[in-house]
């Protein structure tokens, strides 16, 4: 394992947990930045890069889901998870729509934390690896993956990591009928049904970003998965 630590962000109003917490992830090689409530965690944001976040869902000042729709504005290329008690299927689905790599309910084991975020650290590092310099043409669009931008006609669409990846999966496959799970063990990493349901989500981003020009369409196909289809 590296001696280089890497940075995250923990936000987490419980102070005796988040000391246990940071602690561990201590000697598991991350250094650990705490903010004991979401405005707080915003201000620590924008003066670190950081590698991955740690989220609480019900935190003072600023929750847990607000905070995390506020820093993808800030830099959508971070990866951050939900540590939270909040148990209910809805909030879970509310947290993985917004682009959780991950949502973990409390109590949990911290070994199985740390395992989970060093497999999204090494999802996102490989991802970025694999992401062309080459600016990629989709129809009347302009892709660039480096930068993860959509760009047509003057405009620029920012994209979040996990958009770009799936931008460049459906794009190197396309007019090629893809299963769901397929395309869930390449971007997500998993294809079980919270991962699913924030496949769905997305899927609908990309057709609104590709929604002028007629040439391209996202076709599902029923219990089966889905085509990006280009026409010449």
């Amino acid at each position: 394992m590296s001696d280089i630590k890497r940075k995250i962000l923990l936000a987490e109003d419980d102070f005796d947990f988040a000391m246990i917490l940071k602690h561990y992830l201590d000697i598991h090689n991350f250094e650990v930045f705490w903010a004991k409530d979401g405005e707080e965690a915003l201000d620590i944001f924008q003066k670190e890069d950081f590698k991955i976040c740690i989220f609480d869902v019900m935190m003072p000042k600023i929750d847990g889901f607000t905070l995390a729709e506020k820093i993808i504005k800030i830099n959508p290329e971070v990866p951050f998870v939900f540590l939270t008690a909040r148990k209910l299927k809805d909030d879970k689905i509310k947290g993985l729509k917004l682009g959780a790599d991950d949502y973990i309910v409390k109590p949990f084991e911290a070994d199985e934390l740390v395992l989970r975020l060093n497999n999204i650290l090494k999802r996102s590092e490989q991802k970025t690896n694999v992401f062309s310099s080459e600016e990629i043409h989709i129809g009347n669009y302009t892709f660039n993956p480096q930068r993860l931008e959509l760009k047509m006609n003057g405009s620029i669409q920012r994209l979040t990591e996990k958009e770009g990846a799936l931008i460049s999966f459906l794009h190197k496959n396309k007019n090629q009928l893809l299963k769901r799970e397929e395309i869930l063990k390449a971007v997500w990493g998993s294809d079980d049904f919270f991962s699913g349901r924030s496949m769905d989500v997305f899927i609908s981003r990309l057709r609104k970003y590709f929604n002028e020009d007629s040439r391209i369409t996202i076709e599902s196909i029923r219990n089966i998965g889905l085509e990006f289809k280009l026409k010449l």
